[in-house]
């Protein structure tokens, strides 16, 4: 089942907020078309060089989107980075931290199948995430209102996002793994969502 509802959307929404969501929910449709008709098991095969999996890009999607929507609600501590005492960023890119931040673990399966997830799990959640985002796009004062984004080294220091960049890079971010989710499902089965 597609993750592109938008029906529950107060028709009291400025058509920049509909337009916002409408392009998110054809975002979300065209990640979720590439799974269907796969079964668990197909999902977390990996098809490809890389460890991209079609479950573990769907779940990635909406736990960016979820992020980035607590983002707006609540600024950047809802995007917190934090090291351990003693590790540094450069420890942790090289892989010799000696102990690895939550955080970082969970990004990681993020981005597999791990035991006991299902297809219908996963967009359940999906589908709760995109309800959620749309309470919150519904009920945000105002767009251009923004927060400081988190201390990271991939973060410009002083840098802010308003909910509109963050709607457009949730967007963006969803479209793009619609098109990896593409190539995945092409190399596992020679289906095409397109």
């Amino acid at each position: 089942m597609p993750v592109n509802d938008t029906t529950a959307a107060p028709s009291t929404l400025d058509a920049e907020r509909i337009d916002l969501l409408d392009a998110l929910a054809t975002a979300r449709s065209a990640l979720t078309t590439t799974i269907r008709g796969l079964g668990d098991e197909q999902l977390g095969e990996r098809p490809t060089a890389s460890a991209l999996c079609l479950g573990g890009l769907v779940k990635h999607v909406a736990s960016i989107e979820e992020g980035w929507l607590r983002f707006v609600v609540d600024g950047p501590s809802a995007l917190r980075y934090d090291l351990p005492d003693g590790v540094t960023w450069a420890d942790l890119a090289a892989g010799t931290a000696r102990e690895v931040p939550r955080w970082a673990i969970d990004h990681q399966n993020e981005f597999r199948m791990l035991p006991g997830e299902t297809s219908a799990g996963i967009l359940a959640r999906y589908q709760q995430v995109a309800a959620r985002t749309t309470e919150i796009v519904a009920a945000v004062p105002d767009l251009s209102a923004t927060h400081p984004l988190p201390e990271a080294p991939w973060n410009e220091p002083g840098a802010v996002r308003s909910v509109r960049r963050v709607l457009m890079h949730v967007i963006a971010e969803t479209a793009q793994h619609a098109g990896h989710a593409d190539i995945l499902r092409e190399a596992l089965d020679g289906q095409r969502s397109t």
